[in-house]
């Protein structure tokens, strides 16, 4: 024998379930379903492909112009950023001269970018000791690695030019960064 409790509850589940099914129907016939064959046509956003600027070589670097940054403890090394050649490109890439001083005194110029937004690098050219650029040979993307040695690609990535993942929005913003050290969102 079933209680009135019992009795109660199951009417209210059969006249939920006619309803739900009622307002199916209903959505069927006046062409609401969600059915594949509803004539609702699913587009697809539409996917920018990533396109690099055309980057035109700067100047060679002043010692005014050269903040150092810190890399790592480990470091033997010396790590300058040219400040008036840091550049942010619309297509995400924050361009710069490096300068890299080793123990010995020999000097290393490069002209460089960092994408964000894939964690990659790129050394466009190499300075040599008359001021002039020499294009790289091999010029393309690759990952930037942290690893305890030469981390200087993940130090400006993480530290400075790429806080969050996202580029700096501006020359002085990464400028701003380097004199403080670091960049005030970097983690």
């Amino acid at each position: 024998m079933m209680n009135t409790r019992r009795k109660y509850f199951l009417l209210c589940l059969i006249g939920a379930l006619c309803a739900v099914s009622t307002v199916t129907q209903a959505a069927r016939k006046s062409g609401y379903g969600l059915e594949a064959d509803s004539g609702i046509e699913y587009v697809p956003e539409e996917i920018v492909e990533w396109k690099e600027l055309e980057v035109t070589l700067p100047a060679p670097p002043k010692a005014g112009n050269l903040r150092e940054f810190y890399v790592s403890a480990v470091a033997t090394n010396h790590y300058f950023i040219d400040s008036s050649s840091l550049v942010v490109g619309t297509d995400g890439v924050v361009r710069y001269v490096l300068v890299v001083r080793t123990a010995g005194g020999a000097e290393n110029v490069s002209f460089e970018g960092i994408r964000c937004e894939d964690r990659t690098w790129k050394l466009y050219a190499t300075g040599s000791t008359d001021g002039q650029w020499r294009t790289a040979r091999i010029s393309e993307w690759r990952p930037i690695e942290n690893k305890p040695v030469n981390r200087y690609h993940a130090a400006l990535s993480r530290e400075f030019f790429c806080p969050d993942g996202n580029p700096i929005a501006t020359a002085e913003e990464g400028r701003r960064a380097l004199q403080l050290g670091q960049h005030p969102n970097a983690k």
